[in-house]
Parts: C-alpha cells; sequence; structure tokens
C-alpha cells in the first residue's frame, strides 16, 4: 500500500484514494497481467473509465482532475493490491473493456513507433553554416526583444511603480507576447506572472522592484553573453527560455551514482502540467532536478517512490547549483528507505544564499531539514529546528499531514524552498522511511 500511495501527487488525493478503495464504488472491474482496470462512480452521470498500466505503472482515467496519477487511478491500484479477489483476472482476451484494451493499443503503437524510430538511419548531418545563420537570428530577435523589455520597464519607472500595482492582467499579457515573439517565453512567463503575484499583497513594491531587478540583470548579462562562463551562461539560457539542441543535450556529461528520490513537486500553471523530481547523490552529495512537463489534461511521467534509490548514469545539465538532470531509460531502482542528509535550519540557508549568489534567477531549491518541529505561531506556520532558526511555510500548505506523520516530534524533513517561503515535500523519522506528504 505505501508503495502505490508514494505515487500520489500529494496528500490530499492519497486520503481520496483511501476512500474510493472500496470494491462498492467501482463496476466492470478486471485485470490481465498488465492491465487493472474499472469504472468509479464520481459525481457525473457516467462512471469514470480507469486504466492502470502495471508495467510502468502509467494511469488513465476519464476524469477532469489534472492531477497524475488522480485519486481514481491510485485507488484502482489500491484495490488491486489489497483486495485481488475483488479484481477478477481476465481471461479472454475480448473480456478486457473496450476503453482500457484502446488504451493499452494506442500506448503499444506509440511504443512500436518510437521503437523504429530509434532503428530508422541516422538523419543527414545538419549543415554547419546554416546552423549558425539560425542561431545568429535567434539570437538578433532575443536582443531586440530585451532592449525592448528595458524600454517598458523604463517607462513603468519613469511612471511610477503606484501605477504599474493598478495595471490589469491584460497589461503584463500585452508585454509577455512581445517576449513570446523575440523568442523568449521563459522571461515573458516571468512577466505574465508578476501581474499576478503582487495583487493583492502589501508588500507588492518590494515583490515587483526585485523582479524588475532580475529581468534588468538578466538582460544586462546578455549583452556579455560572450564573456560569461559555461556554468553562468546555461543559468541565463534558462531564464530567457533558450533551450538547448538535442546534439548539445547529448555531449552533456553523465554522472553515475545511487540517486535517492528525496521529493517530489508538481507545479500549478493551468496550461501545461510539470512535475519536479528531487534527487540526492548518496556518492557525488549534489542535488539534480529531473524535469517532466505535458500539455494540461495529458500524463506526466509517474515518478520513483520517494525514499528509493534510483541506480543510474542521468545526464546532468550545465548550470550552477542544483542541477536538471534526465534519466538514461536504464534505470534500476531499489527500496532502500534512505533520506538525504539532514542539516540545520540555518546551514540550510547558507546553502540558499551560495546557489542565489550563483544564479539570482533561481526560483526553487531542495533542502534537508533535520530535527525540525511545525509550530503555529497565530499568523502562520513554521519549520523550527533545535536552536529556534526557523521557515515559514507557504501560505495554503496543509500541516495536518506533516504533523500526522511527525506526531509532533522532531523529524527529518526534505523542503522546496520559494522565495522565502518553504513546502514540505516528504518526511522521514528514526522509526519511519521516507514519505511523501
Amino acid at each position: 500500500m505505501e508503495r502505490v500511495l508514494g505515487l500520489a501527487p500529494d496528500a490530499s488525493s492519497a486520503r481520496a484514494a483511501r476512500g474510493l478503495a472500496r470494491t462498492s464504488t467501482w463496476s466492470e472491474v478486471g485485470c490481465t497481467d498488465t492491465l487493472v482496470f474499472g469504472r468509479c462512480q464520481g459525481s457525473g452521470k457516467e462512471p469514470y473509465q480507469v486504466t492502470v498500466d502495471l508495467t510502468e505503472p502509467a494511469f488513465r482515467c476519464t476524469c477532469p482532475s489534472r492531477k497524475h496519477p488522480c485519486k481514481h487511478g491510485l485507488a484502482l491500484l489500491l484495490l488491486w493490491s489489497e483486495h485481488g479477489d475483488a479484481v477478477g483476472e481476465v481471461t479472454a482476451a475480448g473480456a478486457v473493456a473496450g476503453f482500457a484494451d484502446e488504451w493499452q493499443r494506442e500506448r503499444q503503437a506509440r511504443a512500436a513507433g518510437a521503437a523504429g524510430r530509434a532503428r530508422a538511419p541516422r538523419p543527414a548531418p545538419v549543415d554547419p553554416e546554416a546552423q549558425a545563420r539560425r542561431q545568429a537570428q535567434r539570437e538578433e530577435a532575443m536582443t531586440a526583444g530585451l532592449d525592448e523589455l528595458q524600454r517598458w520597464m523604463a517607462d513603468l519607472v519613469r511612471g511610477g511603480l503606484a501605477g504599474a500595482h493598478r495595471q490589469p492582467y491584460a497589461f503584463w499579457d500585452a508585454m509577455a507576447a512581445r517576449l513570446v515573439d523575440a523568442q523568449l517565453p521563459a522571461l515573458a512567463d516571468r512577466v505574465r506572472a508578476v501581474g499576478g503575484a503582487i495583487a493583492g499583497r502589501e508588500d507588492w513594491p518590494d515583490v515587483l522592484l526585485a523582479e524588475m531587478g532580475r529581468w534588468q540583470l538578466a538582460a544586462h548579462a546578455w549583452t556579455r553573453r560572450a564573456a560569461l562562463d559555461r556554468a553562468t551562461f546555461a543559468d541565463l539560457r534558462v531564464v530567457l527560455g533558450w533551450p538547448w539542441r538535442g546534439d548539445e543535450v547529448a555531449a552533456f556529461p553523465r554522472v553515475e551514482d545511487r540517486w535517492i528520490v528525496a521529493g517530489v513537486a508538481q507545479g500549478d500553471d493551468a496550461r501545461i502540467a510539470s512535475q519536479r523530481t528531487w534527487l540526492w547523490g548518496e556518492a557525488t552529495r549534489r542535488w539534480v532536478v529531473v524535469l517532466d512537463f505535458a500539455a494540461a489534461g495529458a500524463a506526466l511521467r509517474v515518478p520513483q517512490v520517494v525514499g528509493s534509490v534510483v541506480i543510474d548514469a542521468v545526464t546532468v545539465h550545465p548550470g550552477t547549483g542544483p542541477a536538471r538532470a534526465a534519466f538514461s531509460g536504464s534505470e534500476r531502482v531499489t527500496e532502500a528507505g534512505a533520506a538525504p542528509p539532514g542539516q540545520g535550519i540555518d546551514a540550510a540557508l547558507d546553502d540558499v544564499a551560495g546557489w542565489l549568489a550563483a544564479d539570482p534567477w533561481r526560483e526553487r531549491v531542495p533542502l534537508a531539514l533535520a530535527d525540525v518541529v511545525l509550530v503555529d505561531d497565530g499568523a502562520g506556520w513554521w519549520l523550527v529546528d533545535p536552536t529556534g532558526a526557523r521557515l515559514r511555510v507557504a501560505a495554503g500548505v496543509e500541516p495536518w499531514p506533516l504533523l500526522a506523520r511527525s506526531g509532533g516530534a522532531p523529524a527529518a524533513v526534505v523542503v522546496e524552498w520559494d522565495a522565502g517561503v518553504v513546502r514540505p515535500l516528504a518526511l522521514s523519522t528514526p522509526a519511519t522511511h521516507p514519505a511523501p506528504l
């Protein structure tokens, strides 16, 4: 059961799945060697069609939830793992539910297509002169877009930031659209997001001024890009949204280690689903993050179970601080029940300061904290260590899963630091293995 619940995107999904893992909730349940399927009655008129491919596992559900896996997929997997006799085995291929059979065939067709592409002859070598021309054209467009952004910010400052605070969302979206046209998509996302970030906040001048400072720094760094070291230039590419080409990624170093799955977080952008899987290398003693993206409503890669260890030579992107990484596709997973080594809050904040000094555009970093307790000061929740040092828990984060698992006692907690607040991702105590929150 814990292995299944470890796949949950958050604690609320795990709780809801437990409540749905009852035979009375399901109809037309069945399984094959690779599939579990059934219909779950939800709030709609028609039951949701739910299918789980056990080989990965992978999930499909017709409910409108953007979480992956959703509570229905988790509940079906729980039902199968805990009450196998309630899920009738299918002995004839024709007895598989149509919706499950169709989904499996689609997955098999995609896998066959991918295998065919892998066996296909390699494409002709890229013309280096044409590639250089395309890069020069992109850099020219990016330069023009950053120049326009600087002029726009200068107008904001001349008019006073109080006026910017009163602007509607369309004001920020219009500038973001021009940055997208200039092939600066990540910077466009930051401009688009700031309109909502400053709404209703008393400290909005500090938030806006700090973010505009980062935009200005990015524009200035772009003018000096030829003088930047490789790691800093890689950080700049991330904040601007200039991805690496496939041949560049293929040349990145591969780092082999036993990677502890320390925590998993999912984004809240309605336009695109995203997932961050934070890994800690036992030998290299470094953090990396595996990023997964999908269009809204599409399936994300199912994360490895928090606390497990992935043995793999991951591809590591250049950059300062916790780097982006990608699994090789031949990784091996062990259930070691491990946790990254924790530290006090002051030491953790020293790490944050070092990472931000090297990459001032960085938004999130992982921290492994030791012996912290959750405390409510009347205005919000804090993680506090034995020295009294503390970190504010982000508004809206439910404290109850952490309190329930820790029993109010000191615990090791992995958090994601984001702009001065933290979101707990996983917890372990001397008597328990790491578990997601």
